[in-house]
């Protein structure tokens, strides 16, 4: 308890605030001057609220339940809330201490202890307080004083006691960031499972992290550091069972005084601090082998080790938030939050209150109905196959018995495992007998199962590279029609290309599109290398090729023979004809197997981003009866009017002007014609088709959408030229937009691609991945050649009237929907690749389908 000598107030970030003082001293006053005024809930505010009359004492019951609402919400919500209200009844602070354990957040007081006279003359200076009887204070104050004492057995973490108004206005509240909070560590970290004792194969495994380790004269290892600044995570359980207990907390103890590691607590160690403490404790499981080979150590060693098992806390969060290790596992409210229950449930799990055929608790399967932000690690409950279970992962393999000790390389979230030197513990269930991520607890929900819970209504997408995107309800319910109804097996489903913007709309005559002001764009948001690559005319296709069948069925779940799948961009079967399909995937396969694909990536599946051709091998219905009926009807109705001018000019009537225009109109026409006629061409199932893949996406265990264009050339050339009969390269340009001659050059062959009948280009950053701080820049802009435009937006668009209108085309939305699209995407390959469960990706995918809904120009 702090007296009126001290003047920092240390005060949690995540707190609940309780002001306790009577009326008149100054509670607002204080909590306006050390708070932000969103963080304080005052009882006289939430009385105004509910009756409009912040004085009207009648209103007192609905003002307070208005009070603990809104600090409930605030609570779960993270937030630091200050309640400015008197407080001085026991019965009043046990409900806000009992909000605050409800929300595993530390309560603290603040007691303003003010003089009555001094309360007596605020209020008296108030008019709103002036009836306020003298009664009243003398009768706060005499309950604030008789409560003084009991404030920290009432739940209080923290109590400040302020007596007088020196000692008011010389406070100052010092923030104090939770022991769990190391949000600020970035990592690269290496994540250890379960050591129980194994010493030996700690420092196998540390060797072979790459960890130099330390010893001292007596060979014994006392710390290790790794050169390369990586921080070991020990997520527990280091004591019992195994052979060298000391050993263990020697080392870790040693690596953590400096600071080339963090160590949680597990349940085994909280044992041993209650047995080393002479406190009652079941010396069971290993505990009893711990306290004999501590025996054998002197006792400032055991004094040492009880202070460093005592001093460990619950759980970490690292890395932004993103990363969160705690020795059972824990759920996502009790991030970063401090209790009991937090504690117990980070070092227990949770159980189901049953027990399995060994005797053992069931665990409860949270890790299954996991939905959190952050990537959680954990132990406790070992295993034989690592498994990701909704970005979790338990990294106990059972050394102690036998199994392994694994860490977790984090970022790279690759695993490192070396095997037990012999079985030093007989389990009491064996290891084999449990294979899963959460034990022999029953699944309460399968991984690859959908539900239509995780889409329907308005949704927020955390996504890595965009932040948080919102789906709203109407597009989400459109999205679920289309996914119902149209697209294919969802387990092929595990990515969706996202829409593209045009550049901006150029000033040149004739031109609505033109290079330079695509080049603009990327030079004025500091992109120093760009690629053009040639815009084929035809479809958008996604192609997932897998080595066989059973590599498909072993990664994507699909039971039906299946070795790939062809769909478009929104999710739908390329061709109606499995056929074609089958016959494509082959053809693909056998050329990734001859350019060394697979070999190359070392995965025995691939995921391409590609486009295939002609057109008229999916649009043939759009052709016919939007373009091609353009066409013809033109074509019919200005050959008459032709011929009608014909007569009335034979007569000698001047119709020059109006024939003249009827004549553009007629080579507008058939310009039109011949337009879209270049990507028309007869196909008979597969013979005819072309495939143009210009993107290698993923692979096992990869995302390689950001890789550089380099990486993607080498790759996508040597696939094309396993099959050129099938397969077309396509042409780029890579050059600095801020190059005069660069961007001569690539206007120049931008100009003769498109009066070749190309439809254009795609420019591109070089290194898709973003610079540290850069603003986001469009993925790609697209440049299309007047002709291929004139399919777009009409035969007659180029009339300068018209193109006075279309320069007024407004390209935000269309901006804002590709980022958005594009930042889905990535999740949705970041989390595939993670080996997140389906509905976790497909919470990105629906989500890029879903944004397809939205009003946008769909010529753009």
């Amino acid at each position: 308890m702090n007296d009126t000598a001290t003047t920092e107030l240390v005060v949690p970030a995540l707190s609940l605030v309780v002001l306790v003082g009577c009326t008149g001293s100054g509670k607002s006053t204080f909590a306006h001057k050390h708070f932000p005024a969103t963080a304080i809930v005052s009882s006289d505010t939430c009385r105004g609220i509910v009756s409009d009359d912040e004085n009207d004492q009648s209103a007192t019951p609905e003002a307070f339940a208005l009070l603990h609402h809104i600090v409930g919400v605030r609570l779960r919500r993270g937030l630091r809330t200050v309640v400015d209200a008197t407080n001085v009844q026991p019965k009043a602070r046990q409900e806000l201490v009992a909000l605050a354990k409800a929300h595993d957040v530390l309560p603290v007081a603040v007691v303003l202890d003010l003089p009555d006279a001094i309360c007596l003359r605020r209020n008296a200076a108030r008019p709103e307080r002036a009836e306020v009887g003298a009664h009243v204070v003398h009768r706060q104050q005499r309950e604030l004083r008789r409560g003084l004492r009991g404030l920290a057995r009432e739940g209080f973490r923290k109590v400040h006691v302020l007596r007088g108004v020196e000692a008011v206005d010389a406070a100052v509240v010092v923030d104090e960031k939770s022991w769990n909070d190391r949000r600020e560590l970035t990592g690269p970290f290496d994540i250890v499972g379960d050591v129980h004792g194994c010493r030996a194969e700690l420092e196998t495994l540390l060797d072979r992290l790459g960890y130099r380790i330390a010893r001292d004269d007596r060979g014994r290892a006392i710390g290790a550091d790794h050169p390369d600044g990586r921080l070991a995570v020990f997520v527990g359980d280091l004591v019992d069972r195994g052979p060298d207990t000391p050993g263990v907390l020697r080392l870790v103890m040693g690596m953590v005084a400096a600071g080339t590691a963090l160590c949680v607590t597990g349940n085994h160690e909280n044992k041993l601090v209650r047995a080393l403490d002479g406190k009652k404790a079941n010396v069971r499981h290993g505990l009893a082998e711990s306290l004999a080979q501590l025996e054998g150590e002197d006792a400032d060693f055991r004094a040492a080790a009880l202070a460093f098992c005592r001093a460990l806390i619950s759980h970490y969060v690292l890395d932004g938030g993103r990363l969160v290790v705690a020795h059972a596992g824990l759920k996502e409210q009790f991030h970063g939050r401090a209790s009991g229950r937090v504690r117990a449930f980070a070092m227990y799990g949770e159980t189901t209150g049953e027990t399995d055929e060994y005797g053992l608790p069931v665990r409860y399967p949270w890790a299954e109905e996991y939905r959190g932000r952050a990537t959680v690690v954990y132990g406790h409950t070992p295993v034989t196959e690592l498994r990701w279970v909704n970005d979790t992962l338990c990294v106990d393999t059972g050394v102690v018995f036998g199994g392994s000790l694994t860490a977790l390389r984090y970022p790279e979230r690759e695993p490192v495992s070396v095997a037990a030197e012999q079985v030093w513990y007989e389990p009491v269930r064996p290891l084999a007998a449990t294979t899963i991520a959460t034990g022999d607890a029953v699944v309460r929900r399968d991984p690859g199962v959908l539900d239509l819970e995780d889409v329907i209504g308005r949704r927020v997408v955390q996504t890595r590279h965009h932040g948080r995107v919102s789906v709203r309800e109407e597009n989400a319910a459109a999205a679920l029609e289309v996914m119902s109804r149209f697209a294919m097996d969802p387990r092929w489903l595990v990515y969706l290309p996202p829409t593209m913007s045009p550049c901006a709309t150029s000033e040149l005559d004739g031109h609505l599109e033109h290079p330079a002001e695509a080049f603009a764009y990327f030079r004025d948001a500091g992109v120093s290398r760009v690629v053009c690559e040639e815009k084929h005319m035809g479809s958008r296709a996604v192609v997932v090729l897998a080595r066989s069948a059973r590599a498909a069925r072993d990664r994507f779940g699909v039971e039906g023979g299946e070795a790939g799948a062809i769909f478009t961009r929104t999710g739908r079967a390329f061709f109606d004809a499995a056929s074609t399909t089958d016959t494509l995937l082959s053809r693909l396969r056998a050329a990734a197997e001859r350019s060394g694909l697979f070999d190359d990536l070392g995965s025995d599946w691939v995921l391409l981003d590609a486009e295939l051709m002609p057109w008229s091998a999916k649009a043939i219905g759009l052709l016919r009866g939007r373009y091609a009926a353009v066409g013809a009807a033109a074509r019919a109705s200005l050959d008459a009017t032709t011929r009608v001018l014909a007569d009335v000019a034979a007569r000698g009537i001047d119709i020059a002007d109006l024939a003249a225009r009827t004549e553009r109109r007629a080579a507008d026409a058939a310009a039109f014609t011949a337009a879209y006629g270049r990507y028309c061409a007869p196909t008979d199932g597969a013979d005819g088709l072309r495939i143009a893949p210009f993107r290698i996406l993923a692979s096992a265990g990869a995302n390689h959408a950001m890789r550089d264009h380099d990486w993607q050339f080498a790759r996508i050339d040597a696939l094309v030229a396993a099959d050129t009969d099938l397969l077309t390269r396509t042409a780029r340009l890579v050059l600095d937009p801020g190059a005069p001659a660069e961007v001569a050059a690539a206007t120049a062959w931008w100009t003769d691609l498109t009066a070749a009948g190309g439809e254009g280009m795609v420019v591109k950053p070089f290194d898709p991945a973003p610079a540290p701080g850069a603003r986001p820049v469009q993925p790609g802009i697209k440049c299309r050649g007047p002709e291929y435009l004139r399919v777009i937006y009409g035969p007659e668009y180029l009339h300068e009237d018209n193109l006075r209108r279309l320069r007024h085309r407004g390209l935000g939305r269309k901006r804002s929907m590709a980022l958005r699209e594009y930042a889905l995407g990535l999740e949705a390959l970041d989390r595939f690749a993670a080996g997140e469960p389906l509905w976790r990706v497909h919470e990105a995918v629906f989500a890029v389908l879903a944004s397809e809904s939205e009003p946008v120009d769909p010529r753009l």
